[in-house]
This record gives structure tokens, sequence and C-alpha cells, in this order.
């Protein structure tokens, strides 16, 4: 390949609606894109000025060695173009459009006595085909439910006029068990037939009201005609079609036809619903999920999403509801931002099943990818809590007393947003006297600190304190102590609203309650809380059993803790015989114990 200068390649390109094609050194299509004008787009990628080209965007023209573009008539039929060689060859730098699945499509076959089944092949042939429809489950009820209201042939026999009236068919099972009405030896007319057809089109597209106004009146009528036989069937199938609009998505019948797409995106994803909407029912609804190569816009992201999805369902709905203004070549097509009312109604609808998917699909890939979940948590709490670093270590401290006795303090430790048991810690309170929760969490934080400095052990990203603005404050002047209060985040948070304090600011920051950061806060919170209280109880029941063995003549606090730490239970020590307490204890003191618990 020859060597690329692009101020003599971009010299050749006329400003003109196409599709440009960037290749590397090796002739690898690495990304295609539309354009209304060729040469201003091409040209924007190699303006040095250009500052709003991002870092992926640079990498990309980094590679670039060859140029190539195909003129069109409209800036439509450009992002036609685009839209199909990104399928096509799938550059490595384009979206790629995840879901490439051959969904079925349900068919009314162009014969005489047309029949109707499923299909993933569509046949140019001048069968009608309807869908595409990419819930398989859905598909099948409707086709179940035409079979139970419109008994149609199954079979592959030519019916044509001259066959059937030279009798060459016979009846077949199907007949027998009420499935068919025998067109083949011509027990059905083909006008009565072709009557079927028809409603079966306007129920396969949307148009379900229409049919059920019609069975209606002839339903009146029979009933009229005192027919009961045929008002019978028709109440069946009134009744039948009935329920099928009753499970479909109902919202104004005004709504005739409308295209609505919402999006929910990630840094490295985007997820777009389609639902498709006649005569106020919701007919077709499908997610795509699309992933991100050079950080492309929501709007970006979204047209490319459109013009997959209209294609796909040969949708030619003039209206399209979105979630914000989108530029599209169309001029045919009107867009609509709904603030309020039914359209309103149907984006909130879309947003709805595209979170839905986008959070199932997120939970998939973390399930197999567990490092996926921890990195997408360490950036949300990076983001949320406003960190110039990844928080991977966390250390959250608690104190317990009771009643300004037996006061201690907890450290639980997470890193990588796990628990890290084999580093969580406790003190014994030494400087504090009576219930000063506040010079306790002082006490426990300088020490902490003080010892992971002389150990040159490296610091947390994030500390957090159980409590509010005055045991935050007493945190900080620790680490002012040990001069690296600009070194660490320290938060603070209070257990009523689970407000989050910063150092120096007036008032609290509040999370979302559904938000993650805040359920791994709290999940810091409550395992500081549980490993203080367990610390603290322990210690509070060896003082009162110290305390009971304090009462037998001959043995005080030192001799008690002793015995506690020899034999772990004061019950222990009761079922000990003379020789195992002699371990510990001398002879006075052995014989008077055995005599106090034989009292």
């Amino acid at each position: 390949m020859k060597k690329f200068d692009y101020r003599s390649d971009l010299k050749n390109i006329p400003q003109k609606p196409g599709v440009y094609q960037f290749w590397s050194e090796s002739e690898e299509l690495i990304y295609i894109g539309k354009a209304k004008n060729l040469k201003n787009r091409v040209s924007s990628y190699f303006n040095k000025d250009n500052f709003r080209i991002n870092a992926k965007t640079r990498v990309l023209v980094s590679k670039v060695k060859k140029v190539t573009f195909t003129i069109v008539d409209t800036e439509i039929d450009a992002w036609l173009l685009e839209n199909s060689l990104i399928k096509k060859h799938q550059p490595r730098y384009n979206i790629l459009l995840k879901d490439d699945k051959t969904y079925p499509w349900i068919i009314i076959k162009n014969e005489k006595f047309p029949r109707i089944f499923w299909t993933r092949k569509i046949i140019r042939d001048g069968s009608t085909y309807f869908g595409p429809y990419a819930s398989v489950s859905m598909m099948h009820t409707i086709l179940g439910m035409i079979k139970e209201i419109y008994p149609l042939r199954t079979c592959s026999l030519p019916l044509s006029p001259e066959n059937i009236n030279a009798g060459k068919f016979r009846v077949c099972l199907e007949y027998q068990i009420g499935n068919c009405k025998g067109p083949c030896q011509a027990y059905q007319k083909e006008e009565d037939y072709d009557q079927s057809i028809s409603e079966i089109k306007d129920i396969l597209n949307g148009k379900t009201g229409a049919v059920i106004k019609r069975l209606k009146k002839q339903l009146d009528d029979s009933v009229a005609e005192l027919n009961f036989e045929l008002s019978h069937r028709l109440k069946s199938k009134y009744d039948l079609l009935d329920r099928y609009q009753s499970k479909s998505t109902i919202v104004n019948s005004s709504i005739t036809d409308v295209d609505v797409f919402s999006i929910a995106t990630d840094e490295k994803h985007a997820f777009v619903n389609f639902l498709k909407v006649m005569n106020g029912t919701v007919i077709q609804t499908q997610t795509l999920e699309m992933k991100k190569r050079l950080d492309e816009s929501d709007e970006e992201l979204l047209s490319i999403a459109i013009t997959e999805f209209r294609t796909r369902f040969d949708s030619h709905s003039k209206e399209i509801i979105v979630p914000f203004d989108i530029d599209l070549p169309d001029s045919g097509i009107k867009f609509t931002v709904p603030k309020l009312g039914e359209k309103k109604k149907l984006l909130e609808l879309s947003q709805k099943n595209v979170l839905f998917f986008k959070r199932e699909k997120l939970d998939q890939y973390e399930k197999l990818n567990p490092e996926l979940r921890t990195g997408r948590l360490l950036e949300l709490m990076k983001k949320d809590l406003r960190l110039n670093q990844l928080p991977r270590h966390i250390e959250c401290f608690d104190n317990s007393n009771f009643q300004g006795k037996f006061p201690v303090s907890a450290i639980v430790v997470f890193k990588d947003a796990k628990p890290s048991k084999k580093d969580y810690r406790h003190f014994n309170v030494k400087t504090v006297e009576g219930p000063d929760d506040f010079a306790t969490m002082e006490e426990a934080v300088f020490r902490r600190y003080r010892r992971m400095l002389d150990e040159e052990q490296t610091l947390p990203q994030l500390i957090i304190i159980d409590g509010g603005k005055g045991q935050l404050s007493s945190a900080i002047k620790s680490l002012k102590k040990l001069g690296i209060e600009k070194e660490v985040t320290i938060i603070g948070i209070a257990k009523r609203l689970e407000e989050i304090y910063y150092p120096g600011d007036q008032y609290p920051m509040y999370l979302d309650k559904k938000s993650e950061t805040l359920k791994i806060i709290q999940q810091l919170r409550d395992e500081a809380h549980r490993f203080g209280i367990t610390f603290h109880r322990k210690k509070r029941n060896k003082a009162t059993l110290a305390t009971e063995l304090e009462n037998v003549p001959g043995v005080g606090r030192t001799t008690a803790e002793k015995l506690l730490r020899h034999f772990k239970s004061v019950k222990k020590i009761k079922e000990s015989t003379e020789a195992e307490l002699l371990e510990v204890l001398n002879k006075s003191q052995t014989v008077s114990l055995l005599t106090y618990f034989k009292q």
C-alpha cells in the first residue's frame, strides 16, 4: 500500500452525501461512516485543532492508511448504506450490533386457499409476511389463537378450481376433527375462506378491534335471526379475540401507527428498545444490544438503532417517539419527544423495558466475569463519592460500649468491594474514661494509622466513620496529627437518614436509597458494628465471669483471668479435678475454689 498522505487524499473527496471507509495498513476495513458532506466530515478527523475528538478516535485516526468513499444521492441513502455495510463487514471500530439472530415471521402463502404458518426465510414469491417476532412463544400463541378461531387448511395440495371440480382430492383427518372446512372438496367456498384470511391479516396488523367490532355486529344479527348455531360459533370467536386483545398492551386507540424508541447506556454498552404500536395496541417489541467502540453519543447510537429496527421490521411509520431530539435524514418522519399524555406513557413503557434488559444483561456478564462487577462498582463509587481514585481499599470504624463500660473500637476492611476479614482489627480503648464516643474515635483512628505508617503499609483510598459530624471531626483530628489528612478521603455516615458527611461541608450528601454505592457503605457500616459488638460482648462476658471468680477467697482479678484463659469458661472450671486446677493455682487457692463451688 502506498504511503498515506491525508492532505492529497482528501483533495479527491467530493462535497456530496455518501459513505466513507477507513482502511488500515494491512488493508483491513476498520471503520465505516456516513456524511451529509463527505469532504467536511472526513477532513474533521485529521484536523489537529479539533479538540473534540476523544482518545479512542485519535487511536482510530492513527491507524488510517487509506480512505475510500461511495457517493449517494441523498443523506437518507447514506444512512441506509452505512447500516447495511456495517452489518456486512462489522469493522472493529464501529458499533457492534450484538443481536444477529434470524427471527421468525408469520407467512400467508400466495396461493389459492392460502396456508398460514411460520418461517425464518423470506421468499419473494408474492406471499405476505408479518413480523419478525422477537418472542417465539408469542408468535406461537398468535398462531394457536388464529387456528382456534379460523379453521384453515394445513395441506399443500394445489387447490385450483380445475382440480377441485375434477374431484382429485378427498378430505383428511383435519376435516373430520373440525380443524378444516374441506375446501379441497368444495365444502368451503373461496369467498368464505378469503374473508377469514382478510380478518387474520387485520389481527396480525394490530387491527384486532376492527375484527371484534365486525364479529359483534354479525353476532347481534345472528341472534336477531334466531340462528343460535351460528351465534354460538361467533360468540366463541368473539370471546377468544377479546381475551387475546386483553393480553396485549393497550394504549389510546387514536395512536394508530407509531414507532417508540428508548436507550440506556454505560461505558461499554448501549441497549435500545423498540415498540411498534398499531391501532392502540403494542404489537411488536424488541431490545437490541450494541457494543460501543469510540465513545459514541446516545444520539449517534439511537440513530443507528432506529435504522436497524425499521429495516428489520420493515416499518414505515411516519411518527417516531424518542426520549430526546434526534436528527435523522428523513424529512418524511416526525420525531416526537412527549412530555405528557399517552405518548409519554408509551415512552415510559419502552424505557422500563430497556432498563430491565440492560440490568439482566449486565448481571449475566458479571456472573460470568466477576471482575467486571468489581470494576463497575468501584467506578460507580468513585463517581458517586467524588473520589479522585478507585476505592480499592476501604476501612470503616465503629465504637461500642455499655454505659461507658468496656469501650472498644472495631475496624473492618473491604478490598475490591469485598470483605477482607483477615485485615479486620479491634482496639481496647486505653485513654478514654466514660462514654465519650468522640474521644474513642479519635484514639482508634490515631492508633490505626500511626501503626500503618510505622510499618510502611499502604493507606486506604477511603475511610468511613460510623457517625455524623462529631465523630468525623474527631477522626480528622487524628489524621491531621499524623499529617495524612490530604492523602486519604474520609467520610461519615449518620444512621438516621443515611446522610454522607464530608470534612468542611456544612450540608450532607444524600445518595439514592437504591444506589449500589450506598449499599456497599451500609454493608461496611453494618459489618463494623457486628464485628465491634461481638468483641464488646466477649469482653463484657469475660469481665462478668472474672468478677464471679473474684468472690472466691484467695482469688483476685489476675488469677481469675488466668483461670479463664486456661479453662475458657466458669463451667469447665467447676467441672475440673483438683489435679487440673493445680496446674494453674497453688494448693491453698485450689482448696478454696473447690470449697466455694461445693457450697
